[in-house]
C-alpha cells in the first residue's frame, strides 16, 4: 500500500521552488511508476494546498483551478472524498467564493446531507448552502 502525501510534497511538485526537495519528489514518483496503487491525498491536504498556493505563492483563482484539477487527473494520486473535491472545484470555477466553503458544500452534498447551513452570506450563495435564519429549525 502506497503512503499518503503531505501538502509540502504537492507544493514542491507544483512550484519547483526548492531544487533539493523537488529532486526527492521526482525520485519518489519515478520509483512508484508502474505501481498498481497510488499515493493517498487526504482532503485536508487539498484544503491546505489551496490556501498555501493562494496566500504564499499568490496563485490566482485560475492558477489554483488548473493546479488542483491537474492533481485530480494524476493517476499516481488517490484522493479522499474525490467526488466532493470535484464538486468543490466545479463550484469554485462556476460560482466563485472561497474554496473552503465550496469544499464544505461539496462534502455535505456527497454525504447526502445538503444543504450546508451557515451564517456566512457569501457561502450561502453557493448551490447547496443556505443561511440559517428564523423558522429554519421548524423544517428539521
Amino acid at each position: 500500500m502506497m503512503p499518503s502525501l503531505d501538502t509540502n510534497i504537492l507544493v514542491r511538485w507544483l512550484t519547483n521552488d526548492d531544487v533539493d526537495q523537488v529532486a526527492h519528489v521526482r525520485e519518489l514518483f519515478a520509483a512508484s511508476a508502474g505501481q498498481a496503487d497510488a499515493f493517498y491525498i487526504p482532503v485536508t491536504v487539498m484544503l491546505e494546498l489551496e490556501w498555501v498556493l493562494r496566500s504564499r505563492y499568490k496563485f490566482d483563482r485560475q492558477q489554483i483551478l488548473t493546479a488542483l484539477t491537474a492533481l485530480l487527473e494524476t493517476r499516481e494520486l488517490s484522493f479522499e472524498a474525490e467526488g466532493a473535491l470535484e464538486r468543490a472545484l466545479h463550484m469554485y470555477r462556476e460560482h466563485g467564493g472561497d474554496f473552503a466553503d465550496c469544499l464544505h458544500v461539496g462534502q455535505a452534498s456527497a454525504a447526502g446531507r445538503a444543504p450546508l447551513l451557515t451564517f456566512d452570506e457569501r457561502a450561502a450563495r453557493l448551490p447547496g448552502a443556505e443561511i440559517l435564519g428564523a423558522g429554519r429549525a421548524q423544517l428539521l
